[in-house]
């Protein structure tokens, strides 16, 4: 432990000069060099003392999503920063070198640094930190409609141009406005949808974290073929250190009758007939299902009782869920709808032409639509946020599918 915090020591002292040579060449004030030293070393103590503070029987709180917005807010520029000046310092040691061993006469080994560099430093430093204080003020609310039309081949006629609507990964826990929470649940109620699907995590951790939003919640309107929710990976306190196992027990009961009182029913692994006309799909809903985070979810329970002939529409919280299991499935489920990744909340996304964030190295499948072996999956990119208190890039969600009949759409 004691070795791990040297390194963390080290790398923050790295960046810290890094970041100081970086003012120092663009200003020989000594105020503002100063006023700069005090500042870094507030924050850092700041930091430092906010993580020895942090608590895993309490989990995060509201003073924990700040201290790391503002952790993200000075540490990411001020890697940008090290970077290009330590590429500089390569140049100027090959640059000494040389003159070195060509014998040209020079005051010093390392040339001067060019103050053209830090000032580009500081530019491009610019951009991940308004960005991360837009995310902070601005993205983490700024809710998106995204509309899918996905074709089956298998569709029963009766369900051609039937609407549902997901949400995901709600993290009430993390909500600090009232307003801006009322104007998404009037934002899902303005689609003209069949049916919603919440896909999972309603808490970070505690069941308590919900109850200032359930009358809020509670504003969503009736579906005519009704509200359906699963579990996610936060649903059941396994990010906590709980004082028993009774009090863990507890915790969960609380947070799967939280899906009660906003009218949700929750599908715990097990299936629901939809009726239309003389037809029917199957809805399914499986336990947290994931590589990393839980495998609780059991899709051989969940789907027993149905054919592989049977159209299907499973809710899985965990995308890696789809990619080791159920898209080998025998039961052959035409649509995954997930969440979880959040799509780390920071990326840059272009619809229709670039997507990318660093939550493509971790799950194949991260953000948006996804198709293979004739089937879909589709990744929520979540109603809320968590950790880092704030979305860059990559906005808060809310999907409406039309499903119509014909050939899917490689």
């Amino acid at each position: 432990m004691m070795f791990r915090w040297l390194i963390v020591i080290v790398i923050v002292a790295i960046i810290e000069f890094y970041s100081f040579q970086a003012f120092k060449t663009v200003t020989k004030e000594k105020w503002i060099l100063t006023i700069y030293q005090l500042l870094s070393l507030l924050i850092i103590i700041f930091i430092a003392y906010q993580f020895t503070k942090f608590d895993r029987a309490v989990g995060q709180t509201k003073m924990t999503l700040i201290t790391l917005g503002l952790m993200l807010l000075v540490l990411l520029p001020k890697i940008v920063l090290t970077l290009i000046l330590l590429l500089e310092d390569i140049v100027r040691v090959l640059s000494g070198t040389v003159t070195l061993l060509t014998g040209s006469k020079s005051d010093s080994f390392l040339p001067e640094r060019r103050k053209f560099v830090s000032q580009v430093a500081l530019g491009l430093a610019s951009i991940p930190f308004m960005g991360l204080v837009y995310g902070m003020a601005v993205g983490k609310y700024n809710f998106k409609v995204i509309r899918q039309t996905l074709f089956f081949p298998d569709l029963p006629d009766a369900f051609e141009g039937f609407k549902v609507t997901q949400i995901s990964d709600i993290h009430s826990g993390s909500f600090d406005n009232e307003e801006k929470i009322k104007y998404a649940i009037d934002l899902i109620n303005e689609q003209e949808a069949d049916l919603l699907l919440f896909t999972g995590d309603i808490v970070n951790a505690k069941a308590d974290e919900m109850h200032p939003w359930i009358d809020i919640f509670n504003g969503l309107k009736k579906y005519e073929y009704g509200k359906y929710s699963i579990l996610g990976n936060h649903d059941y306190g396994a990010y906590l250190d709980w004082k028993s196992q009774k009090a863990k027990a507890e915790n969960f009961e609380a947070i799967k009758d939280l899906h009660r009182q906003i009218d949700f029913k929750l599908l715990l692994n097990e299936n629901i007939k939809l009726k239309k006309g003389n037809d029917e799909i199957a809805l399914i809903g499986v336990e947290n299902w994931g590589k990393h985070f839980g495998e609780y979810g059991d899709i051989d329970k969940a789907a027993d009782n149905l054919s592989a002939t049977d159209f299907k529409i499973l809710m899985s919280h965990d995308p890696s869920h789809w990619e080791y299991i159920v898209k080998r499935h025998s039961k052959n489920i035409q649509l995954t709808l997930s969440g979880h990744t959040h799509g780390m909340q920071f990326g840059i996304e272009i619809p229709g032409y670039f997507k990318w964030s660093i939550a493509q190295y971790m799950y194949k499948q991260w953000a948006g639509l996804y198709q293979e072996f004739g089937k879909y999956i589709y990744v929520n990119r979540g109603f809320g946020f968590h950790a880092y208190p704030g979305r860059v890039g990559i906005m808060p969600e809310i999907t409406v599918f039309e499903l119509k009949k014909g050939n899917i759409v490689a």
